[in-house]
């Protein structure tokens, strides 16, 4: 099954799914390193649900919303249909549907270690971004937990972090950062009982 196929099938339990997985300090702590601005236009890149977005908006941003899943963007307009600062857009990781220069911030969480291509992936956010714009990134530090990818279809066991300070700075980023954010994403595996505890990380640059 693919990434995408499996976030299709299960995008109506996703809610629920992801409060197990991690809180919502998550998205407090990322959305604090970007120092928003209200009125300011951001992109939520594999934005599921709408975890970040909801964050976003409830701080007066406007969000193009992406995802690969139809499903996903059909729940979350489920849950913010009332908002019309939402904008949502399918789109792949290697080719998202946003011109350049377009948006003041970019986040992305939990999200990369889903791509194929991460570097790529990082790319493209920096392309989609305005000069002194900033990219925020939230997700797992590396680790060996395999049933995570057989399960949850991972494409990547977590990330060190001086890998994602080199495609950040390679993106063209500047005063690149990564911190914890002392938060730990937890799974269990349906099939082995197996529990994974892995470490979260913040990485964020801004735009020249």
């Amino acid at each position: 099954m693919s990434s995408k196929n499996y976030f299709e099938k299960v995008a109506d339990k996703w809610d629920q799914m992801r409060k197990s997985f991690f809180s919502d300090k998550v998205r407090k702590v990322a959305v604090a390193k970007a120092n928003i601005q209200a009125g300011k236009l951001a992109a939520d890149i594999g934005a599921g649900t709408g975890f970040i977005t909801e964050e976003l908006v409830q701080n007066g941003l406007k969000v193009i919303a992406v995802d690969q899943s139809k499903a996903m963007l059909e729940e979350m307009e489920k849950k913010f249909g009332r908002f019309d600062t939402i904008e949502y857009r399918i789109g792949e990781f290697n080719n998202l549907p946003i011109q350049n220069e377009t948006v003041d911030y970019v986040f992305a969480n939990m999200y990369l270690h889903h791509v194929d291509l991460p570097q790529v992936a990082i790319e493209e956010m920096a392309r989609v971004l305005k000069p002194g714009g900033k990219v925020v990134i939230t997700d797992m530090d590396v680790h060996e937990f395999e049933f995570l990818r057989k399960e949850q279809h991972d494409r990547w066991l977590g990330f060190k972090r001086e890998d994602i300070e080199r495609w950040f700075k390679e993106a063209g980023l500047k005063n690149v950062k990564i911190d914890c954010v002392e938060e730990n994403c937890c799974a269990n595996s349906d099939e082995s009982g197996e529990k994974a505890n892995v470490s979260l990380f913040v990485a964020y640059g801004e735009k020249p």
